[in-house]
């Protein structure tokens, strides 16, 4: 079981809303050329016709048919001229050089369709090779025509919450001491360097929302429940407090690599903790200075006014206290309200502009192995 996903963040959706404003300041507007006729009603103007050889019935199996043309006025609002073409296949010959796709020929076929069957085909080719490939999107500005790549991890509307209790209890469980060591430098590695979020830091989203409970305790008519809670939360605080300085201490990534190699797992339980940890330690040598919100941008399009409506990464990933009690169960049902209030939320994106600067190596490689690292933390830790 995935316990990473069993606090599905409020009752949001994955949307997917084209953007350039966030991309280039002058765009005037973007020419769809997706030749995709899904969901999408028929237009009423012909497309271009292209002839077919006399043979038809005889050949009639062994044809591939061409993507039918399903924005014809968008692209002729797009000025119907010999730059724009010259533009348009400049700015995908260097998009297919980056990603190293061979693109296909197109220029036998009349204007548009030779733009919207090679974009359709690009489209096709990326979806295959590039992981975390969410769309191209060809843009015109006041000067040039150009396409716009949109790499985009899906986080799945997942809350990444990390219970320090669990390996709290581990370090004292004679068992299972030296595994929790590990597992402490794995959770040192993402403290200081991933740069997850800790509940005990008064910054921390998650600092507000536990004190946000315990004043509702506090204040709330005095029942046969109320010490119960008011020692949970105390508990929480207290294990925070006493966890957060073992984790903040960098000796934990001064032995990483020695602890890994002089451990001896005795159990599938331990074989898994030590296969958290070599990947966690790789990730630190391979990314020594990348931390999980590197990428992080507003998934759909955002007005500047709209800015506060968005739920940022450190709402939805986090070390906090436990996850089981009365106080995760109330901690989990205020998050989920409290982010049902926002309309979008960051996840890890990049985007890549084909209009003749230097275009970015960068990728999301690293958000898929820290991603996946966090869900099987989080599965081991909410199983001890």
């Amino acid at each position: 079981m995935n316990y990473a996903q069993t606090y599905p963040i409020g009752n949001y959706h994955d949307t997917r809303t084209a953007t350039t404003t966030a991309i280039a300041p002058p765009i005037k507007r973007v020419c769809q050329l997706d030749a995709k006729a899904k969901g999408r009603k028929r237009s009423a103007e012909r497309q271009t016709q292209i002839s077919t050889d006399s043979n038809v019935a005889n050949g009639f199996l062994k044809c591939m048919f061409l993507p039918k043309l399903k924005e014809t006025k968008t692209l002729q609002a797009c000025n119907k001229s010999v730059k724009t073409e010259r533009d348009f296949f400049q700015s995908l010959s260097k998009l297919a050089e980056h990603y190293q796709i061979a693109p296909m020929q197109t220029q036998q076929y009349p204007y548009p369709y030779n733009m919207a069957l090679a974009m359709s085909d690009m489209e096709e080719k990326l979806k295959q090779k590039v992981l975390d490939w969410e769309e191209i999107r060809l843009v015109q500005d006041n000067k040039k025509t150009y396409f716009v790549s949109e790499e985009h991890y899906n986080t799945g509307s997942t809350l990444f919450y990390i219970p320090v209790a669990s390996l709290y209890r581990m370090l004292h469980n004679r068992k299972r001491k030296t595994t929790a060591h590990l597992l402490l430098s794995v959770c040192t590695y993402l403290y200081h360097i991933a740069n997850v979020p800790y509940y005990r830091q008064e910054d921390s989203y998650l600092y507000w929302m536990y004190e946000m409970m315990n004043d509702w305790v506090e204040q709330d008519d005095y029942t046969d429940d109320t010490a119960v809670y008011l020692a949970e939360i105390s508990q929480a605080e207290y294990i925070g407090n006493y966890m957060e300085q073992r984790i903040f201490n960098r000796i934990n990534l001064t032995i990483f690599e020695q602890r890994i190699h002089g451990f001896k797992a005795k159990d599938d339980f331990d074989r898994a903790c030590l296969a958290i940890a070599k990947e966690a330690f790789a990730l630190y040598h391979t990314y020594p200075n990348e931390n999980v919100f590197r990428n992080a941008k507003p998934n759909g399009e955002v007005s500047e006014e709209d800015m506060e409506n968005i739920i940022g990464m450190e709402k939805y990933i986090s070390f906090y206290a436990d996850h089981k009690g009365w106080l995760t169960e109330t901690l989990i049902e205020s998050v989920n309200n409290e982010i049902q209030e926002y309309g979008q939320m960051e996840e890890p994106i990049i985007l890549k502009q084909f209009d003749g600067r230097d275009i970015t190596d960068n990728n999301l490689c690293f958000e898929n192995r820290l991603f996946e690292l966090l869900h099987r933390l989080s599965d081991i830790l909410h199983a001890f």
